[in-house]
């Protein structure tokens, strides 16, 4: 028998102790009764089922464990559970494989192996829509890539930007389409009322 079965009752009691945190995890509102000084990676990892964010260094020097609290990007191996109560937490999952930066670096080369991957396109979301060379430089500087070099990520996020400013230029051009037809069916209603 093990020890656990012998005395489950202080087991069961001791899981009681434990503070429910709350906070918002992709999107979604999260109820998590972890220790509180619990890494945020092991909490994702095994609590949470979310293995998307990868364990690299633990020790905060690659970045393949980055995650956005509050939108900032953040080492989530450095990072104790307590810390991100009551914040919004994304991991590389809240995207659903949809965000213009995850097509980008399959179609540009930016993702090899796939351990500095995820933690690279949540440093990447943090630069904002429109980042400069110098901007990735400076942003990316906390994650490292053995397999690449950096031109193919630099070159995937530059494609991702591009790709995204079309997409609202063509959805502007189409609302402004929309409003001019609604005009033009205006001023048409009122020259036949008129007439």
């Amino acid at each position: 028998m093990f020890l656990w079965q012998k005395n489950f009752a202080v087991f069961a009691a001791f899981a009681l102790l434990l503070p429910v945190m709350r906070l918002i995890l992709n999107g979604k509102r999260a109820n998590l009764g972890v220790h509180p000084l619990k890494r945020l990676l092991d909490v994702l990892r095994e609590d949470c089922a979310l293995t998307g964010t990868k364990e690299g260094c633990g020790e905060g020097e690659c970045g393949a464990c980055t995650v956005l609290v509050d939108g900032a990007p953040v080492n989530s191996c450095l990072v104790p559970a307590a810390q991100v109560a009551g914040t919004r937490v994304t991991t590389i999952e809240g995207l659903s494989g949809r965000h213009p930066l995850q097509r980008a670096f399959v179609e540009h080369g930016g993702a090899q192996c796939g351990i500095c991957t995820p933690g690279m396109i949540m440093a990447a979301i943090a630069l904002g829509p429109r980042p400069t060379l110098q901007d990735m430089r400076v942003g990316l500087a906390g994650n490292l890539c053995r397999c690449t070099g950096y031109s193919a990520i630099y070159r995937s996020i530059a494609a991702a930007a591009k790709s995204k400013n079309r997409r609202e230029r063509k959805a502007r051009r189409a609302k402004n389409s929309r409003s001019s037809n609604k005009q033009e069916r205006r001023k048409r209603r009122i020259a036949r009322n008129t007439s």
